[in-house]
């Protein structure tokens, strides 16, 4: 008696590939080759030792501390990706890319490049097929606690990296916010998770008649902007206070500013900007600064993000209308939405 095969099968596509796509994907295959290589370039601390002429391999070999031959087997796989270039002569020289890795560099992005292939990356990135199935982050499954537990308990020297991360990210963004406020008729503005402060730190400095307010965990005040502690030249316009924003904003002020805190769960960020309303007055300004996952040149590197941040603490980046959505819940209008950089876009609301 015959049988009905009810399974379903898949037909490979007859149209052919191209070779360009082809290669394409390879090299996406082999992306963490490239995220190593930075990350070894630097740990190695390659980008500080090159000056603003060539160097040859020996040279930079000897700067560096580390064998002539797999050095030279690095910076060929890093010049490819346009992260220093090969020059006559068995030497190499910067690039635009390779100078954001040195340290002492204005738009340095060397603790970035560390905190992104941390030790614990390389262990999550093979779990986002789980992650994706579940919904959930996975770092729990992996180290039996969450994610900051286990930065502070358990990896001191990963937690040390992403606050210096942070910090120079932070000092970046915040020249560019305190150029694109406008704090006419404003006296009192409060950075709500605003980390060591630097964005309230760069607005007092541009408006001497304002005062303000930085709340965040306690562990971070404790570490403030030199400029807004006990002492600092910014300290008599300054209030530093120790709390969680999403159990509660202790502060009134005419303008709150709420930068890259909002990517965790929506409920914590809806009890954020409930807080936040609670708190205000009437007409107060409240500012929201966000990575946008469809709203931004930078789409490879907020996606990227995105990910990791469902990875690591179940979080997401938003898209404008899910912001958008956040934001009316919890009684605020929002008036324009603009971008302040080309990763960064401000939400102006006003509380009804």
């Amino acid at each position: 008696m015959p049988t009905t095969n009810t399974s379903t099968s898949t037909t490979a596509p007859t149209t052919p590939t191209t070779p360009q796509s082809s290669m394409r994907l390879r090299e996406l295959v082999f992306g963490a080759a490239c995220a190593a290589a930075v990350r070894a370039a630097a740990s190695l601390r390659i980008a500080d030792a090159l000056g603003e002429h060539p160097m040859s391999v020996d040279e930079l070999a000897k700067a560096v501390g580390v064998e002539p031959r797999p050095l030279r087997r690095l910076l060929r796989a890093l010049s490819c990706y346009g992260v220093f270039t090969e020059t006559a002569d068995d030497s190499y020289a910067h690039t635009d890319m390779s100078r954001q890795l040195r340290e002492d560099a204005p738009d340095s992005l060397r603790y970035i490049a560390l905190w992104c292939t941390e030790p614990w990356t390389w262990q999550a990135w093979p779990r986002l097929d789980d992650a994706v199935r579940t919904g959930r982050n996975i770092f729990p499954d992996l180290y039996g606690k969450e994610f900051f537990d286990y930065l502070h308990d358990d990896a001191g020297e990963s937690a040390q990296v992403f606050d210096k991360a942070m910090t120079h990210s932070s000092r970046q963004s915040a020249t560019d916010l305190a150029g694109f406020l406008d704090l006419t008729g404003v006296s009192t503005v409060a950075d709500i998770g605003g980390g060591q402060g630097h964005v309230l730190a760069s607005l007092l400095e541009k408006y001497p008649a304002v005062h303000g307010t930085l709340l965040d965990l306690p562990q971070v005040i404790a570490h403030a902007d030199p400029r807004l502690r006990p002492g600092g030249e910014l300290a008599g316009r300054a209030r530093l206070v120790a709390g969680d924003c999403r159990a509660g904003i202790p502060v009134q002020a005419d303008l709150y500013i709420i930068k890259n805190i909002l990517e965790w769960d929506d409920d914590s960020t809806r009890r954020t900007l409930l807080g936040v309303v609670a708190a205000a007055r009437p007409g107060a300004r409240v500012v929201v600064v966000e990575n946008l996952v469809d709203d931004s040149p930078s789409m490879r590197f907020t996606t990227a993000m995105d990910l990791l941040l469902l990875l690591n603490v179940g979080g997401a980046k938003h898209s404008r209308e899910s912001l958008l959505t956040l934001l009316t819940a919890a009684g605020l209008r929002v008036d324009t939405v603009r971008p302040v950089n080309p990763y960064l876009h401000a939400f102006e609301a006003t509380v009804t």
